[in-house]
């Protein structure tokens, strides 16, 4: 009986030294889990091809991209924070849809993505994206309406919460509450709660912001279980809206969307409170 007690407890021990070094290598390794960029910079043929130019300038300071055909009488600007796969300039469909409604639209590009240089992690995305706020607001004026997609609705929450620009409305597209309780949901096995560094707690960041608040889900979201979504939802102010794509996934969802839709989103964020 000695000798079964013996061999497991060394299984058992063997076990948890496995267990916790798989532990504190996802620890380790957590940003190339969340963040997925693209790096290389793109050619000007390839930006012009969709009709943008770099934003403000073609350096490697560059923030984002805009319209190449500039808009006249523009009926305010739209910062587009994408979500944290591949670069901004690959999502086109953005500009394709809200330029035709008369919106100026910024793609905003991360640190360490599309060819910028910086580093990955909420504090320099955020602190990137507030400077990049500010730019749009030097340039363009109000008003100023923001749109993150998946982990760029976290970025775009985290600006409103440290920035004082007045931004009139937030389009939230497949978002999540907070990081640490996404990533527990979905990492149940292990401690992800208290593992996650960045946190972009997106309930948190926007429980004083007075705007208006569009929130879109993905039901059949895949990444980010809608559960998360409609937590935020709950969580916000009424005179919130919420719009659900009910068989969309979570990198389909432009496929169920229109003009007249983006047209009744933007009617909502636009609207006096």
């Amino acid at each position: 009986m000695s000798i079964f007690f013996d061999t497991l407890l060394r299984i058992i021990t063997h076990l948890l030294l496995g267990y916790s070094a798989v532990v504190f290598i996802l620890y380790l390794a957590q940003n190339r889990l969340i963040y997925l960029p693209l790096s290389p910079k793109p050619s000007s043929e390839q930006v012009t091809q969709l009709g943008l130019q770099f934003w403000p300038d073609d350096t490697d300071q560059y923030r984002g991209f805009i319209a190449k055909q500039t808009i006249k009488n523009s009926r305010g600007t739209i910062i587009v924070f994408h979500g944290n796969a591949g670069a901004a300039w690959q999502r086109a469909y953005y500009m394709q849809a809200l330029t035709h409604l008369g919106y100026r639209v910024v793609l905003a590009e991360y640190p360490a993505y599309g060819g910028r240089s910086g580093n990955v992690g909420e504090r320099h995305i955020v602190a990137d994206a507030n400077a990049t706020l500010a730019l749009a607001y030097e340039q363009f004026g109000e008003p100023l309406f923001l749109c993150g997609e998946s982990l760029g609705a976290g970025v775009a929450a985290s600006v409103l919460a440290q920035s004082h620009i007045p931004v009139q409305g937030i389009i939230l597209l497949t978002p999540w509450d907070s990081l640490p309780a996404l990533a527990q949901s979905i990492y149940w096995y292990f401690p992800a709660r208290w593992l996650v560094r960045d946190q972009y707690n997106t309930i948190h960041n926007l429980q004083d912001y007075k705007g208006n608040i569009a929130v879109i889900a993905a039901g059949r979201d895949e990444i980010i279980p809608p559960s998360h979504t409609e937590h935020l939802f709950n969580s916000l102010p009424a005179g919130s809206r919420q719009w659900r794509l009910a068989n969309a996934r979570h990198n389909s969802w432009p496929d169920f969307t229109s003009e007249s839709w983006w047209r009744e989103v933007m009617n909502h964020v636009e609207k006096s409170k």
